[in-house]
């Protein structure tokens, strides 16, 4: 049985985490050995599994798909790394790549395509949507600075400048100048639009 693929699979909605953990189940090489419905149960949980490959979907609660594959990364170099997204962003794609995936997938692809792309990650190779791939060459790399990107998340909420200020340890004026440095960048007129955009083109 070394010859087995060892999967953890890491998907939020239980529906999809079964369909994808039974349809891999019909595969002779592959075996899901354990499933997670959190971004933050996932280092714990590839550190009880011999695992081989993480199936890490993107919107997860705890933390982001790509936030636990940047974790297993650094803690399991050893464990290959599928992105699946539902959201083709091509701002998520180069995300998933500088956090260390080897496979950035749409959700939908079938599962033989997502199969092979396990086998393929294990052979030493990058499998990456085509589709995909076109989208975040033409977009190009992200414009806004990591504190710009914590400035305009923290706002989705509609917080005020003085609560973001506190949440984030800043003055108000510094907050202000990032998110006017954000609104100019990504050529909006207000923080709801420029979190918006950001979000679409998974900058955020």
């Amino acid at each position: 049985m070394s010859s087995t693929i060892k999967v953890l699979l890491a998907e939020d909605q239980s529906m999809v985490r079964e369909a994808l953990a039974a349809l891999l189940g019909l595969e002779d090489d592959i075996e899901v050995v354990a499933q997670v419905a959190r971004g933050d149960e996932v280092l714990p949980t590839a550190r009880q599994h011999d695992i081989d490959v993480a199936l890490l979907d993107i919107e997860m609660p705890g933390c982001t798909g790509i936030e636990a594959a940047a974790q297993l990364s650094k803690a399991l170099p050893a464990v290959k790394l599928v992105v699946l997204t539902t959201f083709g962003r091509p701002g998520y794609l180069r995300s998933a790549m500088e956090a260390g995936a080897d496979a950035f997938l749409v959700k939908d692809a079938p599962a033989a395509q997502l199969a092979e792309a396990i086998r393929k990650v294990l052979a030493g190779e990058r499998v990456i949507d085509p589709t995909l791939a076109a989208a975040a060459l033409a977009e190009g790399a992200n414009p806004l600075t990591d504190r710009e990107r914590d400035v305009l998340r923290a706002a989705a909420d509609g917080s005020t400048n003085a609560e973001l200020a506190a949440a984030l340890h800043l003055s108000q004026g510094t907050v202000r100048n990032y998110l006017s440095t954000a609104i100019q960048k990504l050529a909006v007129r207000n923080r709801a639009e420029a979190v918006r955009i950001a979000r679409e083109k998974g900058w955020l």
